[in-house]
């Protein structure tokens, strides 16, 4: 009895020691990297919060959100391009929802802030958290990209 106890308590304290512990994760380097105090310098409240903190916006604020004139998403903290209206849909849900993002320019993630795994999308040059990515899109991709409209800038198409 007193062996089965001892691989009992083995089994359960090396079965705590996994990846979803780590905390010392590795950080990926990006195009574009600045100091916390650049970035806040940069940024609005808002923005900073969204891309820099992970943060979300409430639903139906952003003005970008029935925005459907043609032109470009870009990221507002480094003006990459991450999105073509033609990719916009409305979602529904109160943020700026596309379909497909330009190719290269968003990078997955994953997200456990919430307590279970979600796609969480960052831009690809310095690291802007976005939004998260969910399976219930439009038949063309069936993914719906939900962006925080702060973490955007619209630039029009010229005429």
């Amino acid at each position: 009895m007193k062996n089965i106890l001892t691989l009992f308590c083995f089994i359960i304290l090396f079965s705590c020691n996994s990846k979803a512990q780590n905390t010392s994760k590795e950080s990926k380097t990006y195009k574009v990297a600045k100091t916390d105090a650049t970035w806040k310098n940069e940024l609005t409240p808002i923005q900073y919060y969204i891309l820099r903190e992970a943060g979300t916006e409430r639903p139906f604020t952003s003005p970008l959100n029935k925005n459907y004139k043609a032109g470009i998403y870009v990221c507002a903290a480094c003006k990459t391009e991450l999105y073509k209206s033609d990719h916009k849909f409305d979602s529904g849900t109160g943020w700026p929802s596309f379909d497909r993002a330009i190719k290269g320019n968003v990078e997955l993630d994953v997200d456990y802030k919430i307590g279970y795994a979600r796609t969480e999308l960052k831009c690809n040059t310095c690291g802007g958290h976005l939004g998260h990515s969910f399976n219930d899109g439009p038949e063309t991709t069936g993914k719906r990209h939900c962006i925080n409209g702060a973490a955007l800038e619209f630039i029009p198409k010229k005429k």
